[in-house]
């Protein structure tokens, strides 16, 4: 199998850069402006965000499957990318440019918003990540492939954490807009082909259900959706934990460019290792070492500045590994339907990892805020001992557990014993 030069693979994963640049404030900073700028409790802000992201991530599927009935039309996957693009930052640019007006309108409109971004940001990654998959059939070379598109994510989450702290959220929007249709336009014209594939798709229902068809991907989906959640929690709730437990709101871009660039710097050694103990065998390590990380944070308290950032350069390497090796796996996974005699309908798979992925968010989102809320944690105002050990320790113990799971489902899979390589 050839293997694929840099500046191709760079063609391919610099479109990775601006989406992750949208990613993190939708993720990490809206419930934070939610309940800041607006106002709201934490419970509504909780059943507010379930409520869009659940409808985000059921249209994943859906998408994946119009991505695989087109893909042999002129232009294939990267119409959708195209038609994704304008939509995306044009949403970006409402989302953190609302209008002045009454607290009922600005919800609404930030709602509306944020459903407009979602469709976008799904309609371009679920066919770009199946693109991605379609690129090498060596799962050496697949590995390459997403750890690319990882590392450029990275970047891109870098840039994310500094700009709003430096300008706002209003000017990032209009830096995001120009970044990501330069970056497509890259990606579109320079990324390397795709290998021959089928050119049919099963009908609708037949392909959401496609891929539970086949065993390891109940695995490898059932072990993500663990790990995921275990990811999303802290996620969710970074910002309420530097502002109240560590006390430095204003270090919080300074710890979250602490642990995407230590998610950066780690990649290399996950693809290598990865080739030397086998896929599975390399991620069960990166769990290992993010659960011996993180759980240090529940200890920490006001002023714990060093100690935390340690903490997060510590699990970001661990999620230099999380993000580069699941989706090379699930491109291996596929593999079984070729194998079998069935057409390869990466759309259908990677439409619902996404929609995994994102019902992760949307489950830490709607149960970790109501979860603070009912014990007492208020958002920006005088909290009691009890409320913030219920911060602690939703943040920190909670994710470490629901890891563990994780790892222990991996290490009782069928990867560990014929590992994806």
């Amino acid at each position: 199998m050839e293997r694929l030069s840099g500046p191709r693979l760079a063609a391919y994963g610099v479109l990775g850069f601006p989406l992750a640049m949208a990613a993190l404030p939708i993720y990490v900073h809206v419930p934070k402006f939610y309940a800041d700028t607006l106002g709201l409790s934490l419970a509504s802000v909780g059943g507010l965000l379930l409520a869009a992201r659940a409808f985000d991530a059921i249209q994943d599927p859906l998408l994946g499957w119009w991505s695989d009935r087109r893909r042999a039309a002129p232009g294939g996957r990267w119409l959708f990318v195209a038609a994704g693009v304008p939509l995306l930052a044009l949403g970006m640019i409402g989302l953190f440019n609302p209008p002045s007006t009454r607290p009922s309108m600005l919800s609404a409109w930030l709602v509306v918003s944020l459903l407009v971004v979602y469709t976008a940001y799904s309609l371009i990654t679920v066919s770009y990540q199946a693109s991605g998959a379609e690129i090498s059939a060596d799962p050496a070379e697949r590995t390459r492939v997403t750890a690319w598109r990882e590392g450029f994510g990275l970047a891109g989450v870098l840039l994310a954490a500094a700009l709003p702290q430096a300008f706002g959220f209003s000017v990032f929007s209009w830096i995001f807009a120009p970044l990501l249709l330069a970056a497509a336009l890259v990606s579109i014209l320079l990324s390397p082909p795709a290998g021959a594939r089928p050119t049919c798709a099963p009908p609708v229902a037949r392909s959401l259900l496609l891929p539970f068809h086949n065993p390891r991907f109940r695995w490898l989906l059932a072990v993500y959706m663990l790990n995921g959640i275990a990811a999303a929690i802290p996620a969710t709730l970074v910002l309420f934990y530097i502002q109240d437990i560590v006390r430095r709101p204003d270090l919080a871009a300074l710890f979250l460019i602490a642990y995407f660039a230590a998610g950066a710097g780690g990649l290399p050694v996950w693809v290598r290792l990865s080739r030397g103990i086998g896929k599975a065998r390399a991620w069960l390590c990166g769990m290992l070492l993010s659960i011996a990380a993180f759980v240090g944070a529940f200890f920490l308290g006001a002023g714990d500045t060093a100690a935390f950032a340690l903490v997060c350069m510590m699990s970001g390497i661990g999620l230099g590994c999380d993000l580069s090796l699941p989706p090379s796996m699930l491109a291996d996974v596929i593999d079984d339907d070729e194998a079998r005699g069935r057409s390869r309908n990466e759309g259908a798979y990677f439409g619902l990892w996404n929609l995994v992925t994102k019902l992760n968010l949307a489950l830490a989102a709607g149960l970790a805020l109501p979860l603070l809320d009912g014990f007492g944690y208020l958002s920006g105002r005088s909290n009691t001992a009890p409320a913030l050990l219920a911060l602690a320790a939703v943040y920190a113990l909670v994710p470490c557990l629901l890891k563990s799971m994780a790892a222990i489902l991996l290490w009782a899979s069928p990867f560990t014993e014929g590992d994806c390589r």
